[in-house]
């Protein structure tokens, strides 16, 4: 029979937002160790502002993402939308990869424990 649309992008959705909970989780401790590093970490600033643009970003990737799949893609008129929306959400993913590129790069050194 006819391939349902609506089965294959919710399908695909989910596997995209198992990977957006990954990388949720990843930034947060992130995000934690350089709290913990403090201040005088020397990429301290830049590092807090690219994991919340990150944990920004894929918020409303996931937001995007509802609203994704609770469209019916069978809808012809919706199609258009739905596009537009999908590479809208493309395109976010696109910055949260090269932002986590440059907090990779950045580096978070766990901090020395003091003995």
């Amino acid at each position: 029979g006819p391939i349902n649309i609506n089965h294959y992008a919710n399908k695909k959705s989910a596997a995209e937002s198992m990977l957006d909970v990954a990388l949720l989780m990843a930034n947060a401790s992130q995000l934690k160790a350089v709290i913990e590093q403090g201040s005088s970490f020397e990429f301290y600033i830049p590092l807090i502002i690219l994991i919340s643009i990150s944990l920004t970003l894929q918020v409303i990737v996931g937001v995007l993402l509802i609203f994704i799949v609770r469209y019916n893609l069978n809808d012809e008129n919706k199609q258009v939308r739905l596009n537009h929306l999908n590479n809208i959400a493309t395109g976010l993913v696109f910055i949260i990869v090269v932002v986590n590129i440059f907090i990779t790069a950045f580096g978070v050194q766990r901090p020395n424990v003091k003995s």
